[in-house]
């Protein structure tokens, strides 16, 4: 899967940064492609990207407007539809994450014929998977898992992965979500693979590898999370980890979209978490803790970090602020 660069990143009305986090995913991941910024009234988000309308964009070579909204339910609402049929007129291709498809809206998929232009929804896998097999496979596979949703587990993933890289290792980056595609390019967004067939789509973006090459394989929604708790343990059964660092947001007290229902203890994520992967893999273990500390001043994340880490007896990181050396360290 590829997209032509530069791109044009749609905001849309996003009431918050979270809801943007694709946007602001690909922005930090590869700032090099992303140019300019489309938002609409009311929106909240901003990348900090020149704000460009589609001919203007078009003035500047982009040639992908990339949806970078994760909103509830991932629809396209009416006020979206003419902005991103302009950016078609005016020569860009479309990609999307959301669950709804491009081509579901036809004044969407009308200008895309007409204009020969791609429409591109990460989200959809153009492949089926078997059901999960359970063989061992070769290599070495490590997964972030979550206290909750959007706590970091792609940006440690991402992290992580660069890290091993930097230090000439083996290793490969597993997206699973619509954000680390855009990044890494390919992967399976796998909250849109049929419930049955989750734990074989984990199986197959890792296959049989060196034995000394690490899967890194991003980790989505989070074991204690009503909503999403399926798709964590579809990846858990599927990807077979040797390694699992968790992931936490520092600002985060109560799950997101459940009203006020409380978070776990890092201590029952790590039970739950080894309980699952060690039906797969009796070797698991839990490698480093990952704590998002944007909300917290210098002082603060520091003593936070140290107390995590003095606690639980494991290396203790913030992904962006302090880098992940210390986890990386523990991975044989």
């Amino acid at each position: 899967m590829s997209f032509r660069t530069p791109y044009l990143m749609f905001l849309g009305d996003a009431p918050d940064d979270l809801a943007a986090k694709t946007a602001i995913g690909v922005k930090d991941w590869r700032p090099e492609w992303c140019v300019g910024q489309l938002r609409l009234d009311g929106c909240k988000a901003d990348l900090g990207l020149p704000e460009m309308t589609p001919a203007e964009a078009a003035a500047a070579g982009c040639g992908t407007l990339i949806v970078g909204i994760a909103n509830r339910g991932g629809i396209i609402p009416d006020n979206w539809v003419d902005p991103i049929v302009q950016c078609i007129e005016n020569g860009m291709d479309v990609a999307s994450g959301l669950h709804k498809k491009l081509a579901s809206n036809p004044k969407i998929a009308e200008a895309a014929e007409k204009h020969g232009r791609t429409l591109t929804d990460v989200r959809h896998p153009t492949r089926d998977f078997d059901v999960a097999s359970g063989k061992k496979r070769t290599g070495k596979r490590l997964l972030t898992i979550g206290t909750d949703v959007s706590v970091g587990k792609m940006y440690t993933s991402l992290a992580i992965w660069r890290e091993l890289l930097n230090r000439g290792r083996k290793a490969t980056f597993a997206a699973t979500g619509q954000t680390g595609i855009f990044i890494g390019g390919d992967g399976v967004s796998v909250d849109a693979v049929i419930a049955d067939f989750i734990s074989g789509a984990a199986e197959w973006l890792s296959p049989d590898a060196d034995p000394d090459h690490w899967h890194v394989v991003e980790g989505q929604g989070s074991l204690y999370h009503t909503s999403y708790a399926g798709v964590t343990l579809g990846l858990i059964h599927g990807s077979q980890p040797d390694a699992l660092v968790i992931c936490h947001d520092a600002a985060r007290k109560t799950a997101r979209g459940l009203g006020d229902k409380g978070l776990p203890s890092f201590q029952e994520v790590i039970d739950a978490g080894l309980w699952a992967a060690r039906n797969v893999n009796p070797d698991a273990k839990v490698v480093g803790i990952s704590i998002n500390t944007k909300s917290l001043d210098d002082a603060a994340a520091e003593k936070l970090l140290k107390e995590t880490e003095d606690s639980l007896g494991l290396p203790t990181v913030d992904a962006v602020r302090t880098g992940v050396a210390k986890i990386v360290d523990t991975l044989d």
